[in-house]
């Protein structure tokens, strides 16, 4: 039978994988970040752990202890913590002299390559939340308008340049002109800044050179390994983009995770904000 497990970061995905778990008869064992999971987790599982950030040994020897053979990572680990907060064990110094280069893909695939070679498969961290990915389509009652599409294409071309990179996942247009490119910030900060920049424009009397309102892009990478850095949207998600003034927002057909979905396209139709998946 195989057993599964959990290494939960922040925010409410760890929430929603144990919730996907449980409708589906499956119990898990949970590895929660000190740093950053959400202490309440602790309350929605049967077995549970707290590691400090850097303690992979730790983790690894709970699994095993726990005779896992999956596991599944889902929540956000601040870059910062991993890099300036951390005080690894030996198993996670090991690991990071190794890194090639100090991104996401490098980091999560040297942690998913330890746990292979303890014989843990690290899985989609969508595997038990399949109902949240969105379909290709219109999502909204409103469909994006010509501005909006004009912006979206645009804002593709630009994925593909981001994603050849490895840089973030989230972009902001106007015009067809770049706003904002997301970096460490997260998705909902890099909405606001892009609202911010607009507004101390317009304070300032700065020429303009872009007209419109915002568009927002959440893309998956073409080759996005489903194990970890899935993008994610939310309710947040619209209520920023409505502080910002962005009016559509794009999204990566089944393979970006839509939390709160029903709410989240209940409070866009509300607010008149497009959402489409490509």
């Amino acid at each position: 039978m195989t057993r599964y497990g959990l290494i939960a970061g922040n925010g409410r995905f760890p929430f929603m994988v144990a919730a996907g778990a449980r409708q589906a008869g499956v119990s898990l064992s949970v590895v929660a970040i000190r740093e950053e999971t959400d202490p309440n987790l602790e309350h929605e599982v049967e077995r549970l752990t707290w590691v400090g950030i850097g303690q992979l040994g730790k983790m690894i020897r709970f699994f095993k202890a726990e005779r896992v053979d999956k596991a599944i990572m889902a929540g956000q680990v601040k870059h910062v913590q991993i890099f300036s907060r951390a005080v690894p064990d030996a198993r996670m110094l090991k690991m990071l002299l190794k890194l090639p280069r100090r991104n996401t893909t490098s980091l999560i695939g040297a942690v998913a390559a330890e746990l292979a070679s303890e014989g843990i498969d690290l899985i989609d961290s969508t595997f038990f939340l399949q109902e949240y990915l969105p379909v290709a389509g219109n999502l909204t009652h409103r469909k994006p308008n010509a501005a909006e599409r004009a912006d979206l294409e645009y804002g593709l071309e630009i994925a593909r340049e981001m994603s050849r990179l490895d840089l973030g996942q989230t972009i902001v247009v106007r015009g067809k002109a770049c706003v904002a490119i997301e970096a460490m910030e997260g998705t909902d900060e890099t909405i606001r800044r892009a609202g911010e920049l607009l507004r101390g424009h317009k304070k300032q009397n700065r020429l303009l050179l872009t007209t419109g309102a915002l568009t927002v892009l959440k893309l998956s990478k073409p080759d996005q390994d489903m194990r970890f850095d899935v993008p994610v949207v939310g309710l947040p998600t619209i209520e920023a983009m409505a502080e910002a003034g962005a009016t559509c927002l794009c999204l990566t057909a089944g393979k970006t995770l839509m939390f709160d979905r029903d709410k989240m396209i209940a409070g866009a139709n509300k607010l008149k904000i497009a959402i489409v998946a490509v």
